[in-house]
């Protein structure tokens, strides 16, 4: 059972207005299914525009910021709660135990450090959570390549595409997410 979706994302408010339509169906969606949105606890970038979707369509949305980017008035104060924690391990460590699921849509190095602790931490087995690529115009694609290439080089298993799942729009991660609130047969 989905009850929370952790989506990591950019907070940069420089990206094409074509991801921000992205985060904005993604959030208000989640809402819409009743799914609670937990992020970086930004109001910027990516972050912020899928939390104020979440927001506006009567979703459950928690932030989970350090206390030094909060201090940088970033911190996002207009959602159902705001986490303040001292440190970038605290907060990675909440946003992975407290999402049932990831959703990660374009975003820069801590979106790529975000995306790379998550597929090594279902590979050692330290959880068996659906992780979505959410590749808004082919925005993955040249690292889905490198995956590929790191594959061909014998640095990972073969199987390593069965760590995550590549979705082109926001209506194809619903899919697969309502698919997850299915009982099992």
């Amino acid at each position: 059972m989905i009850r929370n979706v952790t989506v990591y994302c950019s907070s940069s408010n420089l990206a094409p207005e074509s991801y921000f339509e992205c985060a904005a169906r993604l959030g208000q969606g989640l809402a819409e299914r009743g799914m609670g949105l937990v992020f970086g606890g930004g109001h910027v970038g990516l972050m912020g525009r899928t939390a104020d979707a979440a927001m506006r369509h009567g979703g459950k949305v928690t932030g989970i910021i350090p206390r030094f980017l909060e201090e940088r008035e970033v911190a996002h104060y207009g959602i159902s709660e705001l986490v303040v924690v001292e440190t970038m391990h605290e907060r990675k460590m909440k946003l992975t135990e407290w999402g049932d699921a990831f959703v990660i849509l374009p975003g820069g190095f801590g979106t790529l450090d975000e995306l790379m602790e998550i597929i090594t931490w279902k590979h050692l087995g330290h959880h068996r959570k659906p992780i979505l690529l959410l590749n808004c115009e082919g925005f993955w694609d040249p690292l889905l390549v490198f995956f590929g290439r790191i594959a061909e080089a014998r640095m990972v298993k073969d199987d390593y595409g069965s760590y995550y799942t590549v979705c082109g729009t926001p209506e194809e991660a619903f899919d697969i997410l309502d698919g997850l609130q299915q009982p099992a047969s």
